[in-house]
């Protein structure tokens, strides 16, 4: 809350938290996440853009930001004393926590989303889902927070922990102070971002895409999870899909690294995440590979979605 005679920009992501009543071990954490995304800032101005000589998970070649953001995330969940298990897109398998900690939350993150993108100087993020708990394997409805933060012209954080949808950006001190509280979305799309290629699109996912451009809505598409999604948040309306594909029916994204918090901040935002046949937050991850198609955002058009899905595939 802004007191009188204060501006929203001196609040700071600590205090805000304290000020929502969050629970003092999620605030602890949120805060250890948003330290080591300083960290990731500044490896992406000076890091190496090269390849890390390693694969992860899915047989997709590492970068090397993609491996020291990962360890910056690491060593930041591992010292905030609160975490259980973490999952990471560039390992394995889950980490156990072994250091002394109470074990209350489970944290599962991309560490550089769109990494592939930073050689061209586009926008890139971190996404974090996190659970109570040790068990990472559930619904995306079991989170207790999500939060993405967008490596852009400026540094901005996104977080809820089911009380709001708040932006943060980091300032000259490097410190993340309140920029909006409870974002909201509006029930129709103006803009779209379409990912997946066109041609291998289904008969009801092409349907719903000519839909929209009949009715004016505008493409914007950077090629970035993050800061797509950031797009539709912050323009207060807005369409993501990444689709069932003729040759890729599961779609592209991962339901524990990506769709999951983003489903969770765009419903707290009063939108909502389907596969085209069911919401996104109902989905359990039988693995860490687990995908998912997704379409995204504004409420009114992912019902549309469905309903043009479900009438021709």
């Amino acid at each position: 809350m802004v007191e009188p005679g204060q501006t929203k920009f001196q609040i700071d992501l600590r205090r805000h938290m304290r000020e929502q009543g969050e629970d003092r071990d999620l605030t602890r954490l949120i805060c250890e996440i948003a330290e080591a995304s300083k960290y990731i800032v500044n490896s992406i101005r000076t890091g190496d853009l090269g390849v890390a000589g390693t694969s992860n998970l899915y047989g997709e070649q590492q970068l090397a930001l993609d491996v020291l953001s990962d360890r910056i995330l690491r060593k930041r969940l591992f010292h905030s004393g609160v975490v259980a298990n973490i999952a990471s897109e560039e390992i394995e398998e889950v980490i156990s926590v072994d250091v002394e900690s109470n074990r209350r939350f489970s944290v599962a993150y991309d560490p550089l989303d769109g990494s592939s993108l930073v050689d061209v100087n586009l926008a890139v993020g971190t996404i974090v889902s996190i659970f109570e708990g040790e068990d990472l394997f559930r619904s995306g409805r079991n989170q207790v927070a999500a939060m993405y933060i967008l490596y852009g012209p400026r540094s901005t954080l996104v977080y809820s922990t089911g009380n709001g949808v708040h932006e943060f950006a980091m300032n000259a001190l490097m410190e993340y102070t309140l920029v909006r509280e409870n974002i909201t979305l509006n029930s129709s799309a103006k803009i779209y971002s379409p990912g997946g290629q066109r041609n291998q699109y289904s008969p009801g996912t092409e349907a719903f895409v000519r839909d929209l451009e009949i009715r004016g809505a505008k493409l914007r598409y950077s090629g970035g999870f993050v800061p797509d999604i950031n797009q539709v948040l912050m323009k207060g309306q807005g369409v993501f899909l990444y689709p069932h594909l003729n040759n890729a029916p599961d779609g592209k994204l991962r339901l524990l690294f990506e769709l999951n918090p983003m489903a969770y901040l765009i419903e707290q935002a009063g939108g909502a995440a389907s596969t085209g046949k069911e919401s996104i937050m109902d989905l359990i991850p039988e693995s860490m590979d687990c995908r998912a198609p997704v379409f995204i955002g504004s409420k009114e058009d992912i019902a549309r979605a469905e309903m043009l899905v479900a009438q021709l595939g």
